[in-house]
């Protein structure tokens, strides 16, 4: 028996050392969830344009019925996640806005500035180019495709540097990729919505108002605000206004605090460590016979879910499934371009495609650094230690990374297959050109500097 407990234990330590701990590893890497994303993107591309393109529609249409008593919603499994699923992203979108704003890069006017000055610039020069190349022709109504940066791919892409940029730069990218996302959600909200119907619109104000009540008075059960958050969604469906703003709008009300203050929170654990008393040196395995210390270790528990806020719960929660499970599932369901019944000579003469690669790949290094450059010179605003403009250079070709975000404002302004499947292209394209672009200079920028004397 010990023999084959041994061979069991050596195959266990095999089996973790080479394939479980590798994939927590991975999973826990900035890039992973870029990485993913990638994959299926190409996965999603080569899907439509094989043999296979009639199953990769089926999929896309598979119908999906939800029913509560009478009311009755059917929709194609890509309207579900492009209208239900992504709710949640723009909920922890909303969740990671709340958090720079009260703590983060955008507390304070002075750290803000740059970063939102940096992203104010990166919408308004695209959708400028766009604006230009599409001038009194119906695709015009697409100008906010190329507004938008993909903060997963971004950070991902600066993610394969590690430490060899300053930790500065980061935040940075990170701050004006946010902020940027707070413009792109307005635009979504005030340009691609449809018809309003009122008495939605009403029912989600007072919804909005019992979350508001539960936050003032210190409701910290998560399963009310996702009861609301579902309603609200709900009703914003049928509004007229896109589904996705209910995320944001629900974001915006899930408590910042938690029920516990740190000092509370210290000067409980201190009390329940001293409940930890044994004869001997060490009190091993005495949870299973000590009642005294397994109440001390349920109140530790119970302590820190107190001194811990929703938000950072939720955000916590929520982060692996949108980044490993939602988000690829929008990318497999909206990525897949045909290339079959694409002409690359009218493509790259459209001026939808022209309009998007030129937003994207030209105007979004142009907008964001010469905004940060006028926030700079102007003394609104400085750079952060350690960070020259070279560096603002480099992150903002990243910033012309669009993908997610770019993809889906593609989806709300175009209902033609032909404009669509361009958007796409475009925006493909030029995300690819500007995650190359921005790696190599940085790179490059990196290896030549010299060292500090």
């Amino acid at each position: 028996m010990k023999i084959v407990q041994t061979g069991r234990n050596f195959i266990y330590r095999q089996f973790s050392e080479q394939f479980v701990r590798p994939a927590q590893q991975f999973f826990r890497k900035e890039s992973a969830s870029s990485i993913i994303l990638a994959a299926v993107t190409i996965a999603a591309i080569i899907w439509a344009n094989s043999g296979l393109f009639e199953s990769y529609q089926h999929f896309r249409h598979i119908p999906v019925t939800l029913q509560f008593g009478n009311l009755e919603i059917s929709y194609g499994l890509a309207h579900w996640i492009n209208d239900g699923l992504m709710a949640f992203f723009f909920f922890l979108v909303g969740l990671e806005i709340k958090r720079e704003i009260l703590v983060g890069e955008l507390s304070s006017p002075r750290k803000a500035l740059l970063p939102v000055m940096a992203a104010i610039g990166g919408m308004v020069v695209p959708g400028l180019i766009y604006f230009l190349f599409n001038y009194g022709q119906p695709s015009i109504r697409g100008w906010g495709i190329p507004v938008a940066t993909d903060i997963a791919f971004a950070m991902g892409a600066m993610a394969i540097f590690g430490n060899k940029l300053p930790a500065g730069l980061r935040i940075f990218l990170a701050a004006f990729a946010i902020a940027d996302d707070i413009g792109a959600v307005l635009i979504i909200a005030l340009f691609y919505t449809r018809e309003i119907v009122l008495s939605n619109i009403y029912i989600c104000g007072l919804l909005m108002i019992l979350l508001a009540l539960s936050n003032f008075f210190w409701v910290r059960h998560t399963i009310i605000y996702a009861i609301l958050g579902i309603l609200i969604w709900f009703y914003i469906l049928g509004s007229g206004v896109h589904s996705t703003v209910a995320g944001i709008l629900v974001s915006l009300f899930i408590p910042a605090q938690g029920k516990y203050d740190t000092d509370k929170f210290i000067a409980k654990i201190k009390k329940r460590l001293d409940q930890f008393q044994c004869e001997e040196r060490s009190c091993g395995y005495s949870i299973l016979l000590n009642e005294a210390h397994m109440d001390a270790v349920q109140g530790i528990e119970l302590d820190c879910h107190n001194v811990e806020t929703p938000l950072q719960r939720m955000e916590h929660a929520l982060h692996p499934w949108v980044a490993f499970i939602i988000l690829p599932l929008f990318a497999l369901a909206n990525a897949g371009l045909t290339f079959n019944e694409i002409s690359f000579p009218q493509v790259f003469s459209n001026p939808v495609t022209l309009g998007i690669l030129a937003g994207l790949f030209i105007g979004k290094p142009i907008g964001i650094t010469l905004f940060s450059y006028l926030a700079v010179k102007t003394r609104m605003a400085s750079l952060p230690e350690g960070i020259c403009w070279s560096h603002i250079w480099g992150a903002s070709m990243l910033g012309g990374i669009g993908f997610t975000m770019s993809l889906f404002i593609s989806d709300l302004s175009f209902s033609g297959i032909e404009l669509t499947d361009y958007a796409k292209f475009a925006i493909l394209l030029a995300s690819l050109l500007s995650a190359i672009a921005g790696i190599s200079y940085l790179f490059f920028y990196n290896k030549t500097r010299r060292p500090p004397v």
